[in-house]
C-alpha cells in the first residue's frame, strides 16, 4: 500500500506575517497552493506593537509549520509614525501622491532581506509578502517595480539564485482592493478577528486611524460588519 507523503515533503515557504489581515490572507493563499508556511514576524520598535500578539494567535489558528518573530529595531532613528510616538499616526485619509508619515524607511528592504536569508537556509522556494500598492499607494517599497528590482537583487546575492532555484518573492495582493482581500480571507478561513490593524499602539483597535477606516470600510462592504472596530 502507498503511504500518504509526509506534510515534510510540501514545499517550503516563508510568510512574513505581521499580524494583520493581508499577510494572514497571503501565508493562507501560499498553504491553499501546497506550500509548507513557515511565518516570520518582526518586532521592529513599532508603537503598535499589539500586532505581534495577532501574528503569533494567526501563525496558530492557520497551524503553520513554525513561527519565528526576529527583533530589529528601528526604532532607533525614527523617522516614522510608527516608530516615534511624537508624531501624530494620521487619521484624515490616503492621499494620492504623497508617502504618508506610517512609511518607516528601509523597513520592508530590511525585512525581505532577512526573510530570504530564512529562505535560503531552509530551502523555501518562495517569500510570502502580503504588501498592497492600492491602499497604501505612496509607500515606496510596496510598489511592483521595488518587488521586481528586489528579486533581481536576490537572485545575485544568494548562492541559491546564482544556481538558478532561488527563493522567489510572491505577493499575490499587491493589487488587490482591500475588499477583494477581505472576500478571500473570507473564502479561506483567516481568523480575521485575531488581525490586528490599527496603528494607534492601544490594546483596542481606535477606529479613527487610516489602517482602521480601511480595513473597517472593506469589511462593510463585504457583510461583515460585525468585524468592524466600530
Amino acid at each position: 500500500m502507498e503511504l500518504e507523503p509526509e506534510s515534510s515533503a510540501l514545499p517550503t515557504a516563508i510568510a512574513l506575517l505581521s499580524g494583520g489581515l493581508d499577510s494572514a490572507t497571503a501565508a493562507a493563499m501560499a498553504q491553499e497552493a501546497g506550500y509548507r508556511v513557515i511565518g516570520l514576524s518582526f518586532d521592529y520598535g513599532q508603537r503598535h506593537r499589539r500586532e505581534l500578539k495577532a501574528a503569533a494567535a494567526v501563525a496558530e489558528a492557520l497551524q503553520l509549520a513554525e513561527h519565528q518573530t526576529i527583533a530589529v529595531n528601528l526604532a532607533a532613528w525614527g523617522g516614522s509614525a510608527l516608530t516615534d510616538e511624537r508624531m501624530a499616526v494620521p487619521s484624515e485619509g490616503v492621499q494620492e501622491g504623497v508617502i504618508p508619515s506610517t512609511y518607516v524607511p528601509g523597513r520592508n528592504t530590511v525585512f525581505i532581506a532577512i526573510g530570504l536569508s530564512l529562505a535560503e537556509a531552509r530551502g523555501a522556494e518562495r517569500l510570502v509578502l502580503g504588501v498592497n500598492a492600492v491602499d497604501y499607494s505612496g509607500y515606496p517599497d510596496c510598489r511592483p517595480d521595488y518587488l521586481g528590482a528586489f528579486q533581481q537583487l536576490a537572485d545575485l546575492a544568494s548562492k541559491a539564485g546564482r544556481e538558478g532555484h532561488g527563493t522567489q518573492l510572491w505577493a499575490p495582493l499587491v493589487s488587490w482592493s482591500k475588499t477583494r482581500i477581505v472576500q478571500e480571507a473570507l473564502r479561506l478561513g483567516v481568523p480575521i478577528a485575531d488581525t490586528w490593524s490599527c496603528y494607534s499602539g492601544g490594546e483596542q483597535p481606535c477606529g479613527v486611524c487610516d489602517s482602521c477606516r480601511i480595513r473597517d470600510a472593506a469589511l462593510r462592504e463585504a457583510g461583515r460588519a460585525d468585524l468592524a472596530t466600530a
